[in-house]
């Protein structure tokens, strides 16, 4: 059983050209980058720094498996991207919300 699911896995990524196991290892390692990049973003907006190199560390970090898919993919349905927007927006809306929160929240000792 284990077998035909790993076969049917790397199916998709033969069908539209990306490593499944690739896409996956970049999606769950940037995950710390990406928190360290907001824990960077937080702590310099309360000491009133600038944030724009951390917010765009974040943001790579946030999408940069999709850039490995856009870059490496081939005959994506279009679902897939309108998927994919939706899901990006919806973290963006929510990491901004949330970073607000711990920026406006004093500094825990």
């Amino acid at each position: 059983m284990l077998a035909d699911f790993n076969q049917w896995f790397l199916s998709l990524g033969a069908e539209y050209g990306v490593n499944p196991y690739i896409f996956g290892g970049i999606y769950v390692g940037a995950i710390p980058f990406f928190l360290a990049s907001i824990a960077w973003l937080v702590k310099r907006a309360r000491a009133g720094q600038s944030t724009v190199l951390p917010t765009m560390l974040a943001g790579f970090f946030f999408v940069s498996a999709y850039i490995y898919l856009a870059i490496a993919g081939r005959n994506i349905p279009v679902w897939v991207w309108v998927f994919l927007a939706a899901l990006i927006a919806y973290g963006a809306w929510s990491t901004i919300r949330d970073t607000r929160k711990k920026i406006a929240a004093p500094p825990e000792d």
